[in-house]
């Protein structure tokens, strides 16, 4: 396991190399301070862009690049702001696309209007838009996804600045875990009901989001749903406060150069067809479900075991992404860049909701800020059972849970056992592997 993400400091992002071309345009717009919270987020949005293309996954099913959803969480003022302008830079296609899309319908209002009560009105156009409005409320999201599959099956990209938003395009927070969570796994939704225009339908629902908030309304948003799968399905990015030094952050001035740049990264993305199977992806994400198996054990956290699953799926996603834009083929680079965001949101779940998904308790201070103890860690090289409870029992385990424990470090191979001492011993399969 490459990243320790016990502490508050956050995992380190590695070097952009070889195929992360595309990343390093995009971060060439922001301030330094926000490059690392800021990557994450660029998935969704970039997901959007590719559609009529299938991946299979690890577990031989086939997944689309929708349903990506990513928060990113800051303290106020904390340059969050800097995320709407690179959607804009990323999404000028969207825009010109659904200018078009509305003046059809504006066009139609019109005539609709000068027919008067005659019953030759003409029919709504189809229409899909690919970025609407934050605004948009549950009836016309759900029309909207129908005109998004009745034109190719395109995603459709929402972007709020407010994690509350979420309420009015979900139909209610009541909705929102619902309605989140059948975004996420592309499930069909919707009304079949009578209105006056003939709409009602159950359309696939195709869609990728990204959210900004605070940590403060974050978890009183997630407060409900950090156990139903809601709370999993969300990648986050968590920007820690950082010292006062005085210096306000530099971010671009958007030149011609760089949209020339961006554009062809994202021709690559709008033309991508078909099924394909990204054997090295696999590969390393069979090999990351058993790094989370490991960092699951090590903790004895159910909960972390089950968050970390869907932060693999949705890194993997992100690394059918790299794929696409690097012209179809994998470097070493991306794999690390892979690994690093399923860290990352694991790390930032844990700086932000560790005490809830403990206690759901309420308070937000930087000591609750914790991710998950590796108890081995805490023990010396040579240490007994006891050892082992009293630790448990000191952060809040039973010490009825000690011998499980020691018998998974066993069998994983973390530790030995001497039955002549009575004593367990750290492997130097396990020492050099958390040196």
């Amino acid at each position: 396991m490459r990243y320790d993400i016990s502490k508050h400091k956050a995992p380190e992002m590695p070097k952009l190399g070889k195929g992360t071309e595309c990343i390093k345009i995009l971060l060439s717009q922001a301030s330094k301070d926000m490059y690392e919270p800021l990557v994450p987020m660029f998935f969704p949005v970039l997901g959007a862009h590719v559609s009529a293309s299938e991946f299979q996954y690890p577990d031989l099913t086939w997944k689309e690049l929708c349903g990506l959803m990513a928060n990113l969480v800051g303290d106020s003022g904390c340059n969050k702001g800097q995320f709407p302008l690179l959607v804009e830079a990323i999404n000028r296609d969207f825009r010109k696309h659904d200018k078009a899309e509305l003046d059809k319908l504006v066009e139609w209002q019109r005539l609709r209007q000068t027919k008067g009560d005659n019953k030759d009105k003409p029919a709504r156009p189809d229409v899909a838009f690919w970025f609407p409005p934050t605004d948009t409320t549950r009836p016309a999201f759900l029309q909207n996804a129908m005109g998004c599959e009745a034109l190719g099956g395109r995603t459709q990209y929402f972007n709020l600045p407010e994690v509350e938003m979420a309420d009015g395009l979900c139909g209610g927070h009541k909705q929102v875990s619902h309605m989140l969570r059948n975004i996420y796994d592309r499930q069909r939704v919707g009304a079949l009901r009578a209105t006056a225009d003939g709409i009602t339908g159950n359309p696939l629902l195709r869609a990728n989001l990204t959210f900004s908030a605070t940590p403060i309304t974050a978890r009183a948003f997630y407060k409900h749903e950090l156990f139903n799968g809601t709370f999993g399905r969300m990648v986050f990015s968590y920007k820690p406060r950082t010292s006062r030094n005085g210096r306000i952050p530099r971010q671009g001035r958007y030149p011609d150069e760089f949209y020339q740049k961006l554009d062809e990264y994202l021709a690559r993305l709008d033309a991508c067809k078909g099924r394909f199977i990204i054997r090295p992806l696999n590969k390393l994400a069979d090999k990351l479900a058993e790094d989370m198996a490991s960092m699951a054990d090590l903790a004895d956290d159910d909960i972390l075991w089950d968050i970390s699953k869907r932060a693999l799926h949705s890194a993997w996603k992100a690394g059918c992404i790299l794929w696409i834009l690097n012209n179809q083929t994998w470097t070493k680079s991306m794999g690390e860049l892979v690994e690093w965001l399923v860290y990352h949101d694991i790390w930032s779940k844990m700086q932000v909701f560790a005490d809830m998904l403990g206690k759901d308790a309420d308070t937000t201070s930087e000591a609750q800020r914790r991710g998950p103890k590796n108890m081995l860690a805490s023990l010396p090289d040579t240490f007994n059972e006891s050892q082992l409870e009293a630790l448990r029992v000191e952060i809040g385990k039973s010490k009825e849970g000690t011998k499980g424990q020691l018998s998974l470090w066993v069998f994983r191979k973390f530790i030995t056992y001497s039955a002549e001492t009575g004593l367990y011993t750290k492997t130097n399969e396990y020492l050099k592997g958390n040196s």
